[in-house]
């Protein structure tokens, strides 16, 4: 192709599979234009363990621990959507004061995930701040799950029938006094990089995608609803109590990637929202957190499928 009297050509550019910016074992081929990314071939597989396949092999409640790498930035909802299915195929009946303590840490795992996305978009532009404020604050989050059940990642709490253990007389406090700092947290994300004029021009317009491009495609979560779809497993298909709560599905129009970062800042305020009303209406009794199911459990035979609103996209199981 001729520019002004000077010869162009594409080329091709290998990233990954180790790059800094893919945050995971990822491969594209890249046709370049000068620095627009014309043709992008992905090549996946890198991170694949054959987890189905060790599930097949493993009673039901030995699959909880296995669901937990699937996604460790949001363990918490993959136990639960794998919970969900089995509870669904056996007919289990989950106690009130369980099914408000799985909201309460599946919405404080989103706000977690949501700040490493936050944190590490700012880092790949070369804004080191944002992702030291942005961890700091997952910080906390991970402290309330260290104290509900001893880990930092991998969780194993939200099980078959409940959860595993009731949270201990700090958490609500604790997680009191967090949720009063959050809005005001995120107002520094917002002011750090909502109109930073470099951040503007690195992610505005840049990875368009139409509401319809996204529907074909099979996009969900953040990316479909920062492309116009008012789309939310949590309001379209409620599982758990979430018909129980006030909260908004914050949509843009744009369709880039500016737009999905501004989904992402919403969203954290909106699921801070979803626990305090969780907090306040959380039974008083201490109440029963579940019936764990015995190690040789067996639901009845059949075929069942869950999904829930994962933070970075509807995830589903299938069990027959």
């Amino acid at each position: 192709m001729m520019t002004e009297g000077l010869r162009t050509q594409e080329f091709q550019v290998n990233m990954g599979p180790h790059h800094p910016s893919t945050h995971g074992v990822c491969r594209f081929i890249l046709t370049m234009d000068g620095e627009v990314i014309v043709k992008a071939e992905p090549v996946i597989g890198y991170l694949h363990r054959s987890l189905e396949k060790i599930c097949e092999n493993r009673t039901y409640a030995q699959c909880i621990p296995v669901m937990d790498r699937f996604e460790y930035c949001t363990s918490m909802s993959c136990n639960e959507v794998f919970s969900l299915a089995v509870e669904k195929l056996a007919g289990i009946e989950v106690p009130e004061r369980a099914e408000y303590l799985r909201v309460i840490m599946l919405e404080l795992n989103r706000i977690a995930s949501h700040m490493i996305w936050y944190g590490t978009t700012a880092l790949d532009l070369g804004a080191i701040t944002p992702f030291l404020y942005s961890f700091r604050e997952r910080e906390d989050i991970l402290d309330l799950f260290e104290m509900t059940c001893g880990q930092r990642l991998t969780y194993n709490y939200i099980r078959i029938g409940g959860v595993a253990r009731d949270i201990p007389p700090e958490f609500i406090p604790k997680c009191k006094e967090f949720l009063a700092t959050i809005d005001h947290k995120i107002d520094d994300y917002e002011r750090m990089l909502t109109e930073n004029p470099i951040f503007m021009v690195r992610n505005k317009d840049v990875g368009k995608m139409s509401a319809e491009m996204a529907i074909a495609y099979g996009v969900s979560g953040p990316s479909l609803r920062a492309s116009g779809v008012k789309y939310d497993l949590r309001r379209d298909d409620p599982y758990s109590i979430y018909d129980r709560f006030k909260f908004d599905i914050p949509i843009c129009h744009n369709g880039d990637c500016y737009d999905r970062y501004i989904i992402r800042i919403k969203e954290m305020r909106e699921s801070a929202k979803i626990v305090r009303q969780a907090l306040e209406q959380l039974p008083d009794a201490e109440g029963t957190t579940g019936k764990m199911v015995k190690a040789n459990f067996k639901p009845p035979k059949g075929e069942v499928y869950s999904r829930i609103e994962n933070s970075r996209g509807e995830m589903g199981v299938y069990i027959q």
